[in-house]
């Protein structure tokens, strides 16, 4: 359609044209004393549209003749932005391929291009981020070879470059980004942490940045600002579920390790989210870190409630190691109440409830020979000699972990030696040695 609509265009311009032509009788009559010269209408309008194209020509070329100059300053403006770019290229290549001499020395190269391109007037408009970017690749190299100084001249001069009114704000937050990185290389986590702390708010919250301060407070031994910082990443899903619900366990693991006394302790575990106190592996370690600390022992049983309550009402649903420190979580803070002589504040009618629910436990799931060992152990540590000798006796011979078979010999060993039967008690000490 189009090219049709062009033909027909074509056809009535021919004809309009032709008219024009073949219709005009026009003349023109150009005196030049004593010379008359007659020409017709057509050739004179041929002839002013030839002169108005030569002139336009000739401009053109006047104007073409004057800018070779200027041309040539630009070709080779470009001829250096192109060398710069080359080197700056060839300085990453060398970075990546870990020649860090060659790569410094390029990165260097590129930099003394650009300097001599703004000493020209010939800057670029990027020519700052170029140049910063050279000093960063040199930084790097230096940092990859150790060479400390030089590594910091390199990125304080990228550090004032990025500060100016034409570059990005990303320059400067990438460059402080990567002198955190090389701060945690050294080991120096103070560093690291003040680094990130000059980035703004939105970059801080990057999960690069996170990850960083993260490690940084790691290693700076600042648990909480690290478990603050994990959270962070969690909520971003930096990491998978699970492996978000490692790190937060061991970091507060680690914080509940490092208490001092059990105030301090108190004061982390109510830092700790409703989850978090809920998780048998992390109740059970602050539960016999406060008995160790000489906190009290019901306290103790109270971060312990949730967890264990969980598991009585499913014994299965927790098995192997976290099930163990639980169940020695509640007997150590069983046997910190009983070995007290004022029983360490806590009311006989308190530990007879707790009693009750393991037994109530035990008789709803006979089967499960780890309940029947905590119970028969619960007793043990109550006096309750006769029921705790018939519980232990039946666990032993179904337990399946080797330590508690071992415990549970040791305390038959030991009711044995109260009633004075030595033969039995150097049975079960025999059976614990085997075990």
């Amino acid at each position: 359609m189009r090219t049709t609509l062009w033909l027909a265009g074509l056809f009535a311009a021919a004809v309009a044209l032709a008219l024009f032509a073949g219709e005009n009788q026009g003349t023109v009559t150009l005196f030049w004393p004593p010379h008359r010269i007659d020409m017709s209408v057509n050739l004179v309008v041929l002839l002013l549209l030839g002169a108005f194209a030569l002139l336009y020509l000739a401009l053109r070329t006047w104007a073409v003749l004057l800018d070779l100059p200027r041309q040539a300053r630009r070709w080779r403006a470009q001829q250096r932005e192109r060398a710069a770019h080359e080197e700056l290229l060839d300085a990453l290549v060398q970075l990546l391929a870990g020649r860090y001499v060659r790569a410094r020395k390029a990165a260097e190269g590129a930099q003394a291009r650009q300097v001599a391109m703004d000493a020209a007037g010939e800057a670029l408009p990027h020519g700052a981020t170029l140049r910063a970017v050279a000093h960063l690749i040199a930084a790097e190299s230096a940092q990859a070879l150790q060479q400390r100084d030089l590594r910091d001249a390199q990125f304080n001069q990228a550090l004032a470059l990025a500060g100016g009114s034409d570059t990005t704000p990303e320059l400067r937050e990438g460059l402080l980004l990567r002198s955190a990185r090389w701060a945690l290389e050294d080991r120096d986590a103070a560093g690291a942490l003040a680094r990130l702390d000059e980035l703004p708010q939105g970059a801080a919250r990057r999960t690069l940045a996170l990850r960083t301060k993260l490690k940084a407070a790691r290693q700076a031994g600042r648990g909480a600002q690290a478990l603050d910082t994990a959270r962070l990443l969690a909520k971003h899903r930096a990491f998978s579920v699970e492996a978000a619900r490692s790190l937060v366990r061991q970091l507060v693991a680690e914080q509940i390790r490092d208490t001092h006394d059990a105030h301090q302790l108190q004061t982390v575990w109510a830092a700790l989210d409703a989850g978090e106190r809920g998780t048998p592996e992390l109740s059970a370690l602050a539960a016999r870190r406060l008995i160790a600390l000489g906190g009290n022992a019901a306290q103790a049983r109270a971060w312990l409630r949730p967890a264990l309550d969980a598991w009585l009402e499913d014994p299965a649903s927790l098995s192997g190691t976290p099930r163990l420190r639980l169940m020695d979580a509640l007997l150590d803070s069983l046997a910190a109440d009983a070995g007290g002589p004022e029983g360490a504040g806590v009311t006989d009618p308190e530990l007879r409830q707790w009693l009750a629910r393991l037994e109530a436990a035990q008789q709803a799931f006979p089967r499960d020979a780890g309940l029947q060992y905590l119970v028969g152990m619960a007793c043990l540590h109550q006096r309750l000699w006769g029921r705790a000798q018939v519980l232990l006796s039946q666990a032993v011979q179904r337990v399946d972990d080797a330590g508690l078979r071992r415990r549970a010999w040791r305390a038959l060993a030991e009711l044995a030696a109260q009633r004075g039967d030595e033969a039995e008690a150097l049975k079960a000490w025999q059976q614990a040695g085997r075990d």
